[in-house]
């Protein structure tokens, strides 16, 4: 098979690309700078120079493929800008889908988020779950508009959605893996008890993979393996670091108070601020997903969380991000 790629140097991207190249297919990546370029090039793929906004380089990484992985987008809470996310999440993908018909490519696999499922507060999502009808964040919207215009295409081509829950795994660090790299240091002094679905890094992938070859023309699929709750998440942490981190638990009406005050007060020097009115909504939503369907239907096996986190934390160690000291197999 012939894959073209998007956001192909990203965390998700990467794993992708990876995987791809290691099951013996002809890869292309888009790379829109020289760092992006190298990385890719680095895992073996071929590279079109461009942005996701650029219908020639779509076209030019279309042609003659198979597949096209869309897996770019912009993963924000609180952006400066939010029309920045809404043309690279919505109007990047529709170009992107445009580039693949014509391009005659066979399928488009999408990478949406599990977030676009809207599933009500303490419910589990599925695929089927009725959308609450409100988002939480700019990103929700963009990804959940996105993946309207995909299933309301007419267009000759097959449209396979993946939903990922938050993707944790070696090589990530930033976002919600950088949560999750503080948590490790045992420097978050206050947290949220909060139901958090996570998708192994190397599972997602394997889904991309497994929707390519499997997946059925217009349906999504939820990528993920394990729902576990914030103090449940420290007590694993502290088992495999060694640490004996007590972090305080903030109520969840006291967060959504002072989560618009930090920011302001961020604002006010210049400084980016780690908390927001979005990402507090976030927090206190929480979220927990049903990924069977992937198993079922994709064949996909999830990898046991705590094999995710032992593998997290080595690489966090390799990478001198934490301690060297800090316990790990």
């Amino acid at each position: 098979m012939k894959a073209a790629v998007t956001g192909g140097s990203g965390v998700v991207g990467t794993a992708v690309v990876r995987h791809l190249v290691a099951s013996g297919h002809d890869v292309t990546g888009l790379a829109r700078s020289m760092i992006a370029a190298q990385r890719l090039e680095a895992l073996g793929a071929s590279v079109v120079r461009g942005h996701i906004l650029d219908p020639a380089a779509l076209d030019e990484l279309a042609h003659g493929a198979d597949s096209i992985f869309h897996v770019a987008g912009v993963n924000e809470l609180c952006p400066s800008d939010p029309g920045v996310m809404w043309r690279v999440n919505v109007d990047g993908t529709m170009l992107m889908l445009r580039a693949a018909e014509r391009a005659g490519a066979g399928r488009f696999i999408h990478t949406s988020s599990a977030v676009t499922i809207g599933e009500a507060k303490g419910m589990t999502g599925t695929e089927d779950t009725n959308h609450r009808g409100q988002f939480l964040s700019e990103y929700d919207r963009s990804k959940h508009e996105a993946e309207a215009r995909l299933l309301e295409a007419t267009v000759d081509i097959e449209v396979v959605m993946v939903n990922p829950s938050s993707v944790q795994g070696p090589g990530r660090a930033t976002g919600s893996g950088a949560l999750l790299l503080e948590a490790a240091r045992g420097r978050l002094p206050a947290l949220i008890d909060t139901p958090i679905s996570i998708v192994d890094i190397d599972d997602c992938a394997r889904g991309h993979l497994l929707a390519a070859e499997r997946g059925t023309p217009g349906e999504r699929y939820l990528l993920s393996g394990e729902t576990v709750w914030v103090r449940r998440l420290v007590f694993m942490l502290n088992e495999i670091t060694g640490r004996r981190w007590s972090p305080a638990y903030v109520r969840p009406s006291l967060l959504t108070f002072l989560a618009p005050i930090v920011a302001k007060a961020f604002a006010l020097v210049g400084k980016s601020s780690p908390i927001c009115a979005e990402s507090a909504r976030v927090l206190v939503h929480g979220h927990r997903y049903d990924g069977s369907k992937a198993a079922r239907e994709l064949g996909i096996r999830y990898t046991p969380l705590d094999d995710t986190l032992r593998r997290t934390i080595a690489w966090f160690s390799d990478e001198g991000l934490i301690s060297s000291a800090t316990r790990h197999p």
